[in-house]
């Protein structure tokens, strides 16, 4: 999916009663989401990227394509719905980093079937396989059912890496919705919460236990201040957080994606992957808004803003 338009303002402490305003620091336009935060990060990190899924055709949309495009995502096989608006969040960031999100759905769910010809023929160079990431499948829609699963097992045949990550904590039936899809997953990316809420199980272990047993092959588990989990079935990897000065931790999720899918198609092995990713969510906490302070590949990191 090509995401969200996605608007961030902070310091963002109280909303003002009635008619009345306050004065922001900042406010940001980002491409974001489950898609769109890992496609500009994974760009960004030196991965070639191509989106595919759809957007309406107003304003939103015009501005998310350019967001993309900037950040160098191939953008060709986006779909423009007419009469259909773009998916969009605003974000109003707490002085700590919090963010809650205000999200009017969109576009997306009516992705159509299949992708455009040659999208999937496509395939990487050297010895790695290609990754069909897709992001925020949870979301209710037409595509999310079974034309996303013919995707992810077209993609699978073909050789493909499936990653998969979602976009709001569930509950049980969603993730009996998803477990068709979860069977074609080599990698299932979920937070704590999420995965929590999802399976019904409190505990950690018994909840990424439940998520390999509805049939993903391997799971990363994402734990905020508590750095991230991961299970491949031959083993179990925690992996600290990095202590930073957290600006706003908007996208954190979708960096450590980012890191994890291009240490796997740099040849790295779990645990390298697991401390790429484990350090690309902690830098974008050190910016504002998704894919904040991520340098493009061999480009120096500025300091963290402050």
């Amino acid at each position: 999916q090509p995401g969200d338009g996605e608007g961030l303002g902070r310091p963002v402490g109280d909303i003002p009663p009635g008619q009345g305003s306050v004065l922001l620091e900042e406010i940001k336009a980002t491409a974001a989401g489950t898609a769109a935060g890992t496609s500009v990060d994974l760009a960004r990190l030196g991965v070639q990227v191509f989106s595919c899924g759809a957007v309406g055709d107003d304003a939103l949309g015009d501005l998310l394509l350019a967001l993309l495009d900037k950040e160098g995502v191939d953008t060709r096989h986006v779909l423009r719905k007419p009469g259909q608006r773009t998916s969009a969040t605003i974000l109003p960031i707490r002085p700590n980093g919090e963010r809650p999100a205000l999200h009017a759905p969109g576009a997306p769910p009516l992705s159509e079937p299949g992708l455009p010809p040659g999208a999937l023929s496509a395939r990487r160079g050297g010895d790695e396989p290609p990754v069909l990431h897709t992001g925020g499948p949870d979301a209710p829609g037409p595509f999310a059912g079974e034309p996303l699963q013919v995707l992810a097992r077209a993609a699978k045949d073909r050789g493909f890496l499936v990653t998969l990550d979602v976009l709001r904590a569930g509950d049980t039936s969603t993730f009996d919705r998803l477990r068709p899809l979860l069977a074609d997953c080599d990698w299932f990316m979920p937070n704590e919460d999420q995965l929590r809420q999802f399976t019904g199980e409190t505990d950690l272990g018994k909840a990424i236990a439940a998520a390999r047993a509805a049939g993903a092959a391997r799971v990363a588990v994402t734990r905020g201040a508590d750095g991230c989990s991961l299970d491949w079935g031959d083993g179990v990897l925690d992996v600290p957080a990095i202590d930073v000065p957290v600006i706003d931790t908007t996208g954190c999720g979708d960096a450590f994606d980012a890191g994890f899918i291009t240490a796997l198609l740099t040849g790295g092995d779990y645990e390298q992957a697991a401390w790429l990713a484990a350090a690309c969510g902690p830098l974008v906490a050190t910016g504002r808004g998704s894919g904040a302070r991520l340098p493009r590949r061999g480009a120096r990191p500025h300091p963290p803003q402050t």
